[in-house]
């Protein structure tokens, strides 16, 4: 890929994939970051893929992976903190209406699952690439993702739930 074609890549993939990886980290001010590293990786690893759906389903594949290890970062910083320092530290108190803050709440993956095919429209195969996970797991796990973020949304005073089925 030259940088031409990385250019024209870039503009048309990075709007929709700043949304996704936003959403997903549930840290807005972090996917900047996220979103360059994403870019980055996928420079470094330059895929030998021609077809433009596998190579979008290979970039979110990479955001997803970039969000996983920052996750997985602040929560080995969180336990480091929390077991060196004996600092007793409350979780901030989320909205009891706030359905973003309710989407928060779900497991990366959970937040992966639904953006991906909900926001962005993928298909089942589409989020399968993307998330490297196994095609026929897709329906199952959105169908628990969903039932997960709807659990959430009751807890916090949101009992109307209007979805679509999978």
């Amino acid at each position: 890929m030259d940088q031409n074609e990385f250019t024209a890549f870039y503009h048309e993939t990075a709007p929709a994939l700043h949304g996704y990886i936003r959403r997903v980290s549930a840290d807005g001010q972090a996917a900047d970051d996220l979103l360059q590293e994403t870019y980055l990786r996928f420079l470094r690893a330059k895929p030998e893929v021609d077809d433009p759906a596998a190579m979008k389903a290979y970039l979110y594949k990479t955001a997803t992976a970039a969000i996983y290890d920052r996750w997985r970062r602040q929560r080995r910083e969180r336990l480091w903190s929390l077991a060196f320092r004996f600092r007793d530290e409350a979780p901030p108190a989320a909205g009891t209406g706030d359905v973003t803050r309710c989407f928060e709440k779900l497991k990366p993956r959970e937040r992966a699952l639904l953006w991906l095919a909900y926001v962005e429209g993928y298909a089942h195969g589409e989020v399968a690439g993307a998330l490297d996970l196994n095609e026929k797991s897709i329906k199952v796990l959105l169908f628990r993702a969903r039932r997960n973020l709807e659990r959430i949304l009751r807890q916090n005073g949101i009992s109307e739930v209007q979805h679509e089925r999978a």
